[in-house]
């Protein structure tokens, strides 16, 4: 029991071809490939005037590229060609397809650029996913 302690665990560094519908809790170092804004609209919620953004964002690594959906302060960051750091990442279904999103309770953050190369001919949110129910006897 002494490893117990409540420090913080080391992050698991997960590449993107072992992203899998329905998961979380990923942490993965991607570069962003293209960033397009989907989505901007502000709206009068009390004294300030706040906004919200979505920008679909294609990112990643030497395994593979998923879409990434930034939401508001997130759009920022991502900037083509940045290398950026997704902590608690979740998989998101949309239309049948994967596309990765960082929540409250994840964070996103720029680091170093990385020396990797973007393998561009496996986008993991070009595969459609079909629910199928298990009926169990």
């Amino acid at each position: 029991m002494a490893e117990s302690k409540s420090g913080l665990r080391k992050p698991v560094f997960t590449k993107v071809d072992q992203l899998r519908p329905g998961t979380s809790g990923h942490t993965l170092t991607v570069k962003v490939v293209s960033a397009k804004m989907v989505l901007q609209k502000g709206r009068p919620d009390g004294p300030q005037i706040r906004q919200m953004r979505i920008a679909e964002c294609l990112v990643g690594d030497e395994t593979g590229m998923i879409i990434f959906t930034a939401r508001n302060d997130q759009v920022d960051l991502m900037k083509e060609g940045s290398t950026i750091i997704l902590r608690n990442a979740k998989i998101d279904m949309f239309k049948g397809s994967m596309r990765l999103a960082v929540d409250k309770w994840g964070r996103v953050e720029v680091t170093e650029p990385a020396s990797f190369t973007v393998k561009e001919d496996n986008n993991l949110s070009l595969i459609e996913y079909e629910l199928v129910n298990v009926v169990e006897e």
